[in-house]
């Protein structure tokens, strides 16, 4: 275990120097990577005007914005208007990439999508894992990104809506949004170890590794000279319940090694089981806690820890019908429960629009 410990630790320190010189590189160059949180809500309630789970990479010239590359990952209720808020449309975007097919995380998929196909938008990948069969917790049930593609605008084919706008103009595909995704499944099982290229455009490539949240979840990672940075989403440790040596996910863990930023879900202690939050259990032990992430983020050696898809969320007096038990939770009793991993990096406590630019 010290060993393997060791040799982890000597990889993370040849990563970050490989790292750095590559960001002294792209400073040179004018180029840069930016990363904005275009929802922050965690799970499906509706709170203070948060918008679902979902972060905006973006990589190029400084003179463009870092806009060379735009990268949607995961797209929750509300995706549209801050991509809207930033200047942006959907046409704009390069790929969108789905953790996990969670309604929290997909609801805004169908919005983006219209509005392409509606302003005559090209093609769009759409990154996202294969068909996965499963019966954990029963009954066996079927997770299908692609059966969501492709069914994505159906209530509005059924209502004619489609077929109106497309004889308003047939320069729009006749199938509607689905017709204009490009589907890129990523075949399940994947290897255990980082490295696994699921996307990839000029200088920025993007891996994929398999998380613990439910079948078929993933996480991502960015890779550009400018930075990097993993998308954890919500995965958890592969163990369901402690005893554990952590929360957090282990894949997770190998994939950000060396990586600039890590961005992750969190959920807070206070609600954890016999804390009177009456919070499920098995929901909890799925999620990542915030000191576990703290440590993480230590030992995979990255600057920047950014909390994000909140539970509960700031300022709220409940997570659904869960109360929180002392009354509404700061963004500092995110941070300081983060702090308690030992992370001496920066941490960030997401709000929506929250943005960071490397280098």
């Amino acid at each position: 275990m010290i060993i393997r410990r060791l040799f982890a630790l000597a990889i993370c320190l040849l990563l970050q120097t490989t790292a750095a010189i590559a960001q002294e590189t792209a400073t040179a160059n004018g180029q840069c990577l930016e990363v904005t949180l275009t929802g922050t809500q965690g799970g499906p309630p509706a709170v203070n005007g948060l918008a679902g789970a979902g972060t905006l990479v973006r990589y190029g010239q400084v003179s463009n914005d870092c806009g060379d590359v735009l990268l949607q990952f995961d797209a929750g209720r509300g995706t549209t208007e801050r991509l809207s808020q930033l200047g942006l449309s959907p046409n704009q975007i390069n790929a969108v990439f789905l953790t996990h097919l969670h309604s929290d995380h997909t609801e805004g998929l169908a919005g983006l999508l219209q509005l392409r196909w509606h302003f005559l938008g090209d093609e769009v990948d759409v990154v996202c894992s294969a068909d996965v069969t499963t019966s954990r917790p029963p009954p066996e049930r079927t997770m299908s990104c692609r059966k969501l593609v492709e069914h994505t605008a159906d209530a509005f084919l059924q209502a004619g809506e489609i077929a109106q706008r497309y004889a308003e103009n047939n320069k729009r595909h006749p199938d509607g949004p689905k017709g204009i995704v490009t589907l890129q499944e990523v075949e399940l099982p994947l290897p255990l170890e980082p490295g696994h290229v699921v996307w990839a455009s000029g200088d920025v490539v993007v891996t994929a590794i398999a998380t613990v949240h439910i079948a078929g979840s993933l996480a991502y990672r960015v890779d550009t000279p400018a930075g990097s940075v993993v998308i954890g989403g919500d995965a958890g440790n592969s163990q369901s319940a402690p005893p554990r040596a952590s929360s957090t996910s282990e894949t997770v863990e190998q994939l950000a090694t060396g990586a600039d930023i890590i961005v992750h879900s969190v959920i807070h202690p206070s609600f954890a089981p016999g804390g009177g939050s009456q919070f499920p259990p098995p929901v909890y032990y799925r999620q990542s806690g915030a000191a576990d992430l703290g440590a993480m983020a230590r030992r995979t050696g990255s600057s920047h820890l950014v909390l994000t898809h909140m539970i509960p969320s700031i300022g709220a007096l409940a997570h659904g019908p869960y109360a929180v038990p002392d009354g509404p939770l700061t963004a500092t009793d995110f941070a300081s429960a983060a702090r308690e991993g030992g992370f001496e990096g920066k941490i960030h406590v997401g709000k929506d629009l929250l943005t960071l630019r490397l280098p």
